[in-house]
């Protein structure tokens, strides 16, 4: 039986609070597993099976015939020791067998477990957020696949400020007597690390939303992105109002424009291309 996800609410800073644990936000894939029978089963957030592109997960260092397993799927560079989203997402997209065995065994995942929704039949998704932790410390045993997701008590400002120095994604505050729930909740907060960028917009799509980015790199301007989250009504009408000025060309959906209009985004990383993931608008620099 799959559970519908407990997912996290965001807030914009850091907060210290004795009635929170604070977790690192690890970069990767929601993952739950199911053992039932000696068989595993791997599904996304979405209740995607996935549990083909994982084989390495499908031995569970545990004594217990059933459990549920809610955590994230998640890869580390060996370089930098940061979590790479990329590298999961490119074995999450391999098709055929021998391949997905063949990065299992080259580029392991592992699976950062933070909680524990069955166990031997029994539903644990009524309990406080401690108690299903210290039973999933007694049931889990990590492996170089499976790992138990670290936490502190209280002090998420000290923590936020650790995974920045690293690089990490953010971090996640829980109310330690929270229920697991299958929606979303205050009770499960995010915070993202940004990272600030200025750019230069230069040009936009006719369809939708987007607007096309570009960064100043050793004396030249080069392609960066879209952007297509964070601009507001009034944005959008300030953008489109003077965009009508500088247009230079025009090519399938896409218009073109002397990239004069410059702005301030937020971001979570840069991907392996040189582009930025996801980024946001915040501002126009003026």
């Amino acid at each position: 039986m799959f559970y519908e996800p407990m997912l996290l609410e965001t807030r914009a800073e850091a907060f210290d609070s004795a009635a929170h644990i604070y977790e690192p936000k690890i970069d990767g894939h929601r993952l739950q597993l199911h053992l039932s029978g000696g068989q595993v089963r791997l599904f996304t957030r979405h209740k995607n099976d996935c549990t083909r592109q994982y084989p390495e997960l499908w031995n569970v260092p545990t004594e217990a015939e059933e459990l549920v397993l809610d955590g994230e799927v998640a890869s580390v560079d060996p370089e930098t020791g940061i979590f790479d989203f990329e590298r999961v997402m490119e074995r999450f997209q391999l098709k055929k067998a021998d391949r997905i065995h063949g990065a299992a065994e080259r580029r392991p995942v592992n699976f950062v477990v933070f909680d524990i929704l069955q166990l031997n039949g029994q539903d644990l998704r009524g309990l406080p957020l401690m108690d299903r932790k210290r039973i999933l410390a007694d049931v889990l045993r990590p492996n170089e696949y499976f790992t138990l997701i670290s936490f502190v008590d209280g002090r998420g400002r000290d923590l936020f400020e650790a995974i920045s120095a690293r690089k990490w994604e953010g971090i996640v505050g829980k109310v330690k007597g929270s229920s697991y729930v299958g929606r979303r909740s205050p009770d499960w907060l995010k915070i993202i690390r940004w990272e600030y960028h200025d750019v230069f917009i230069a040009g936009y799509r006719k369809s939708e939303l987007g607007w096309l980015v570009y960064v100043q790199e050793e004396g030249r301007l080069r392609p960066a992105g879209i952007v297509e989250l964070g601009v507001t009504i009034a944005a959008a009408r300030a953008f489109y109002g003077v965009s009508k000025q500088l247009v230079v060309g025009e090519k399938g959906d896409f218009v073109y424009l002397e990239p004069k209009i410059q702005a301030r985004v937020k971001t979570r990383n840069w991907t392996k291309a040189g582009m930025l993931r996801q980024p946001a608008f915040v501002e126009f620099i003026l």
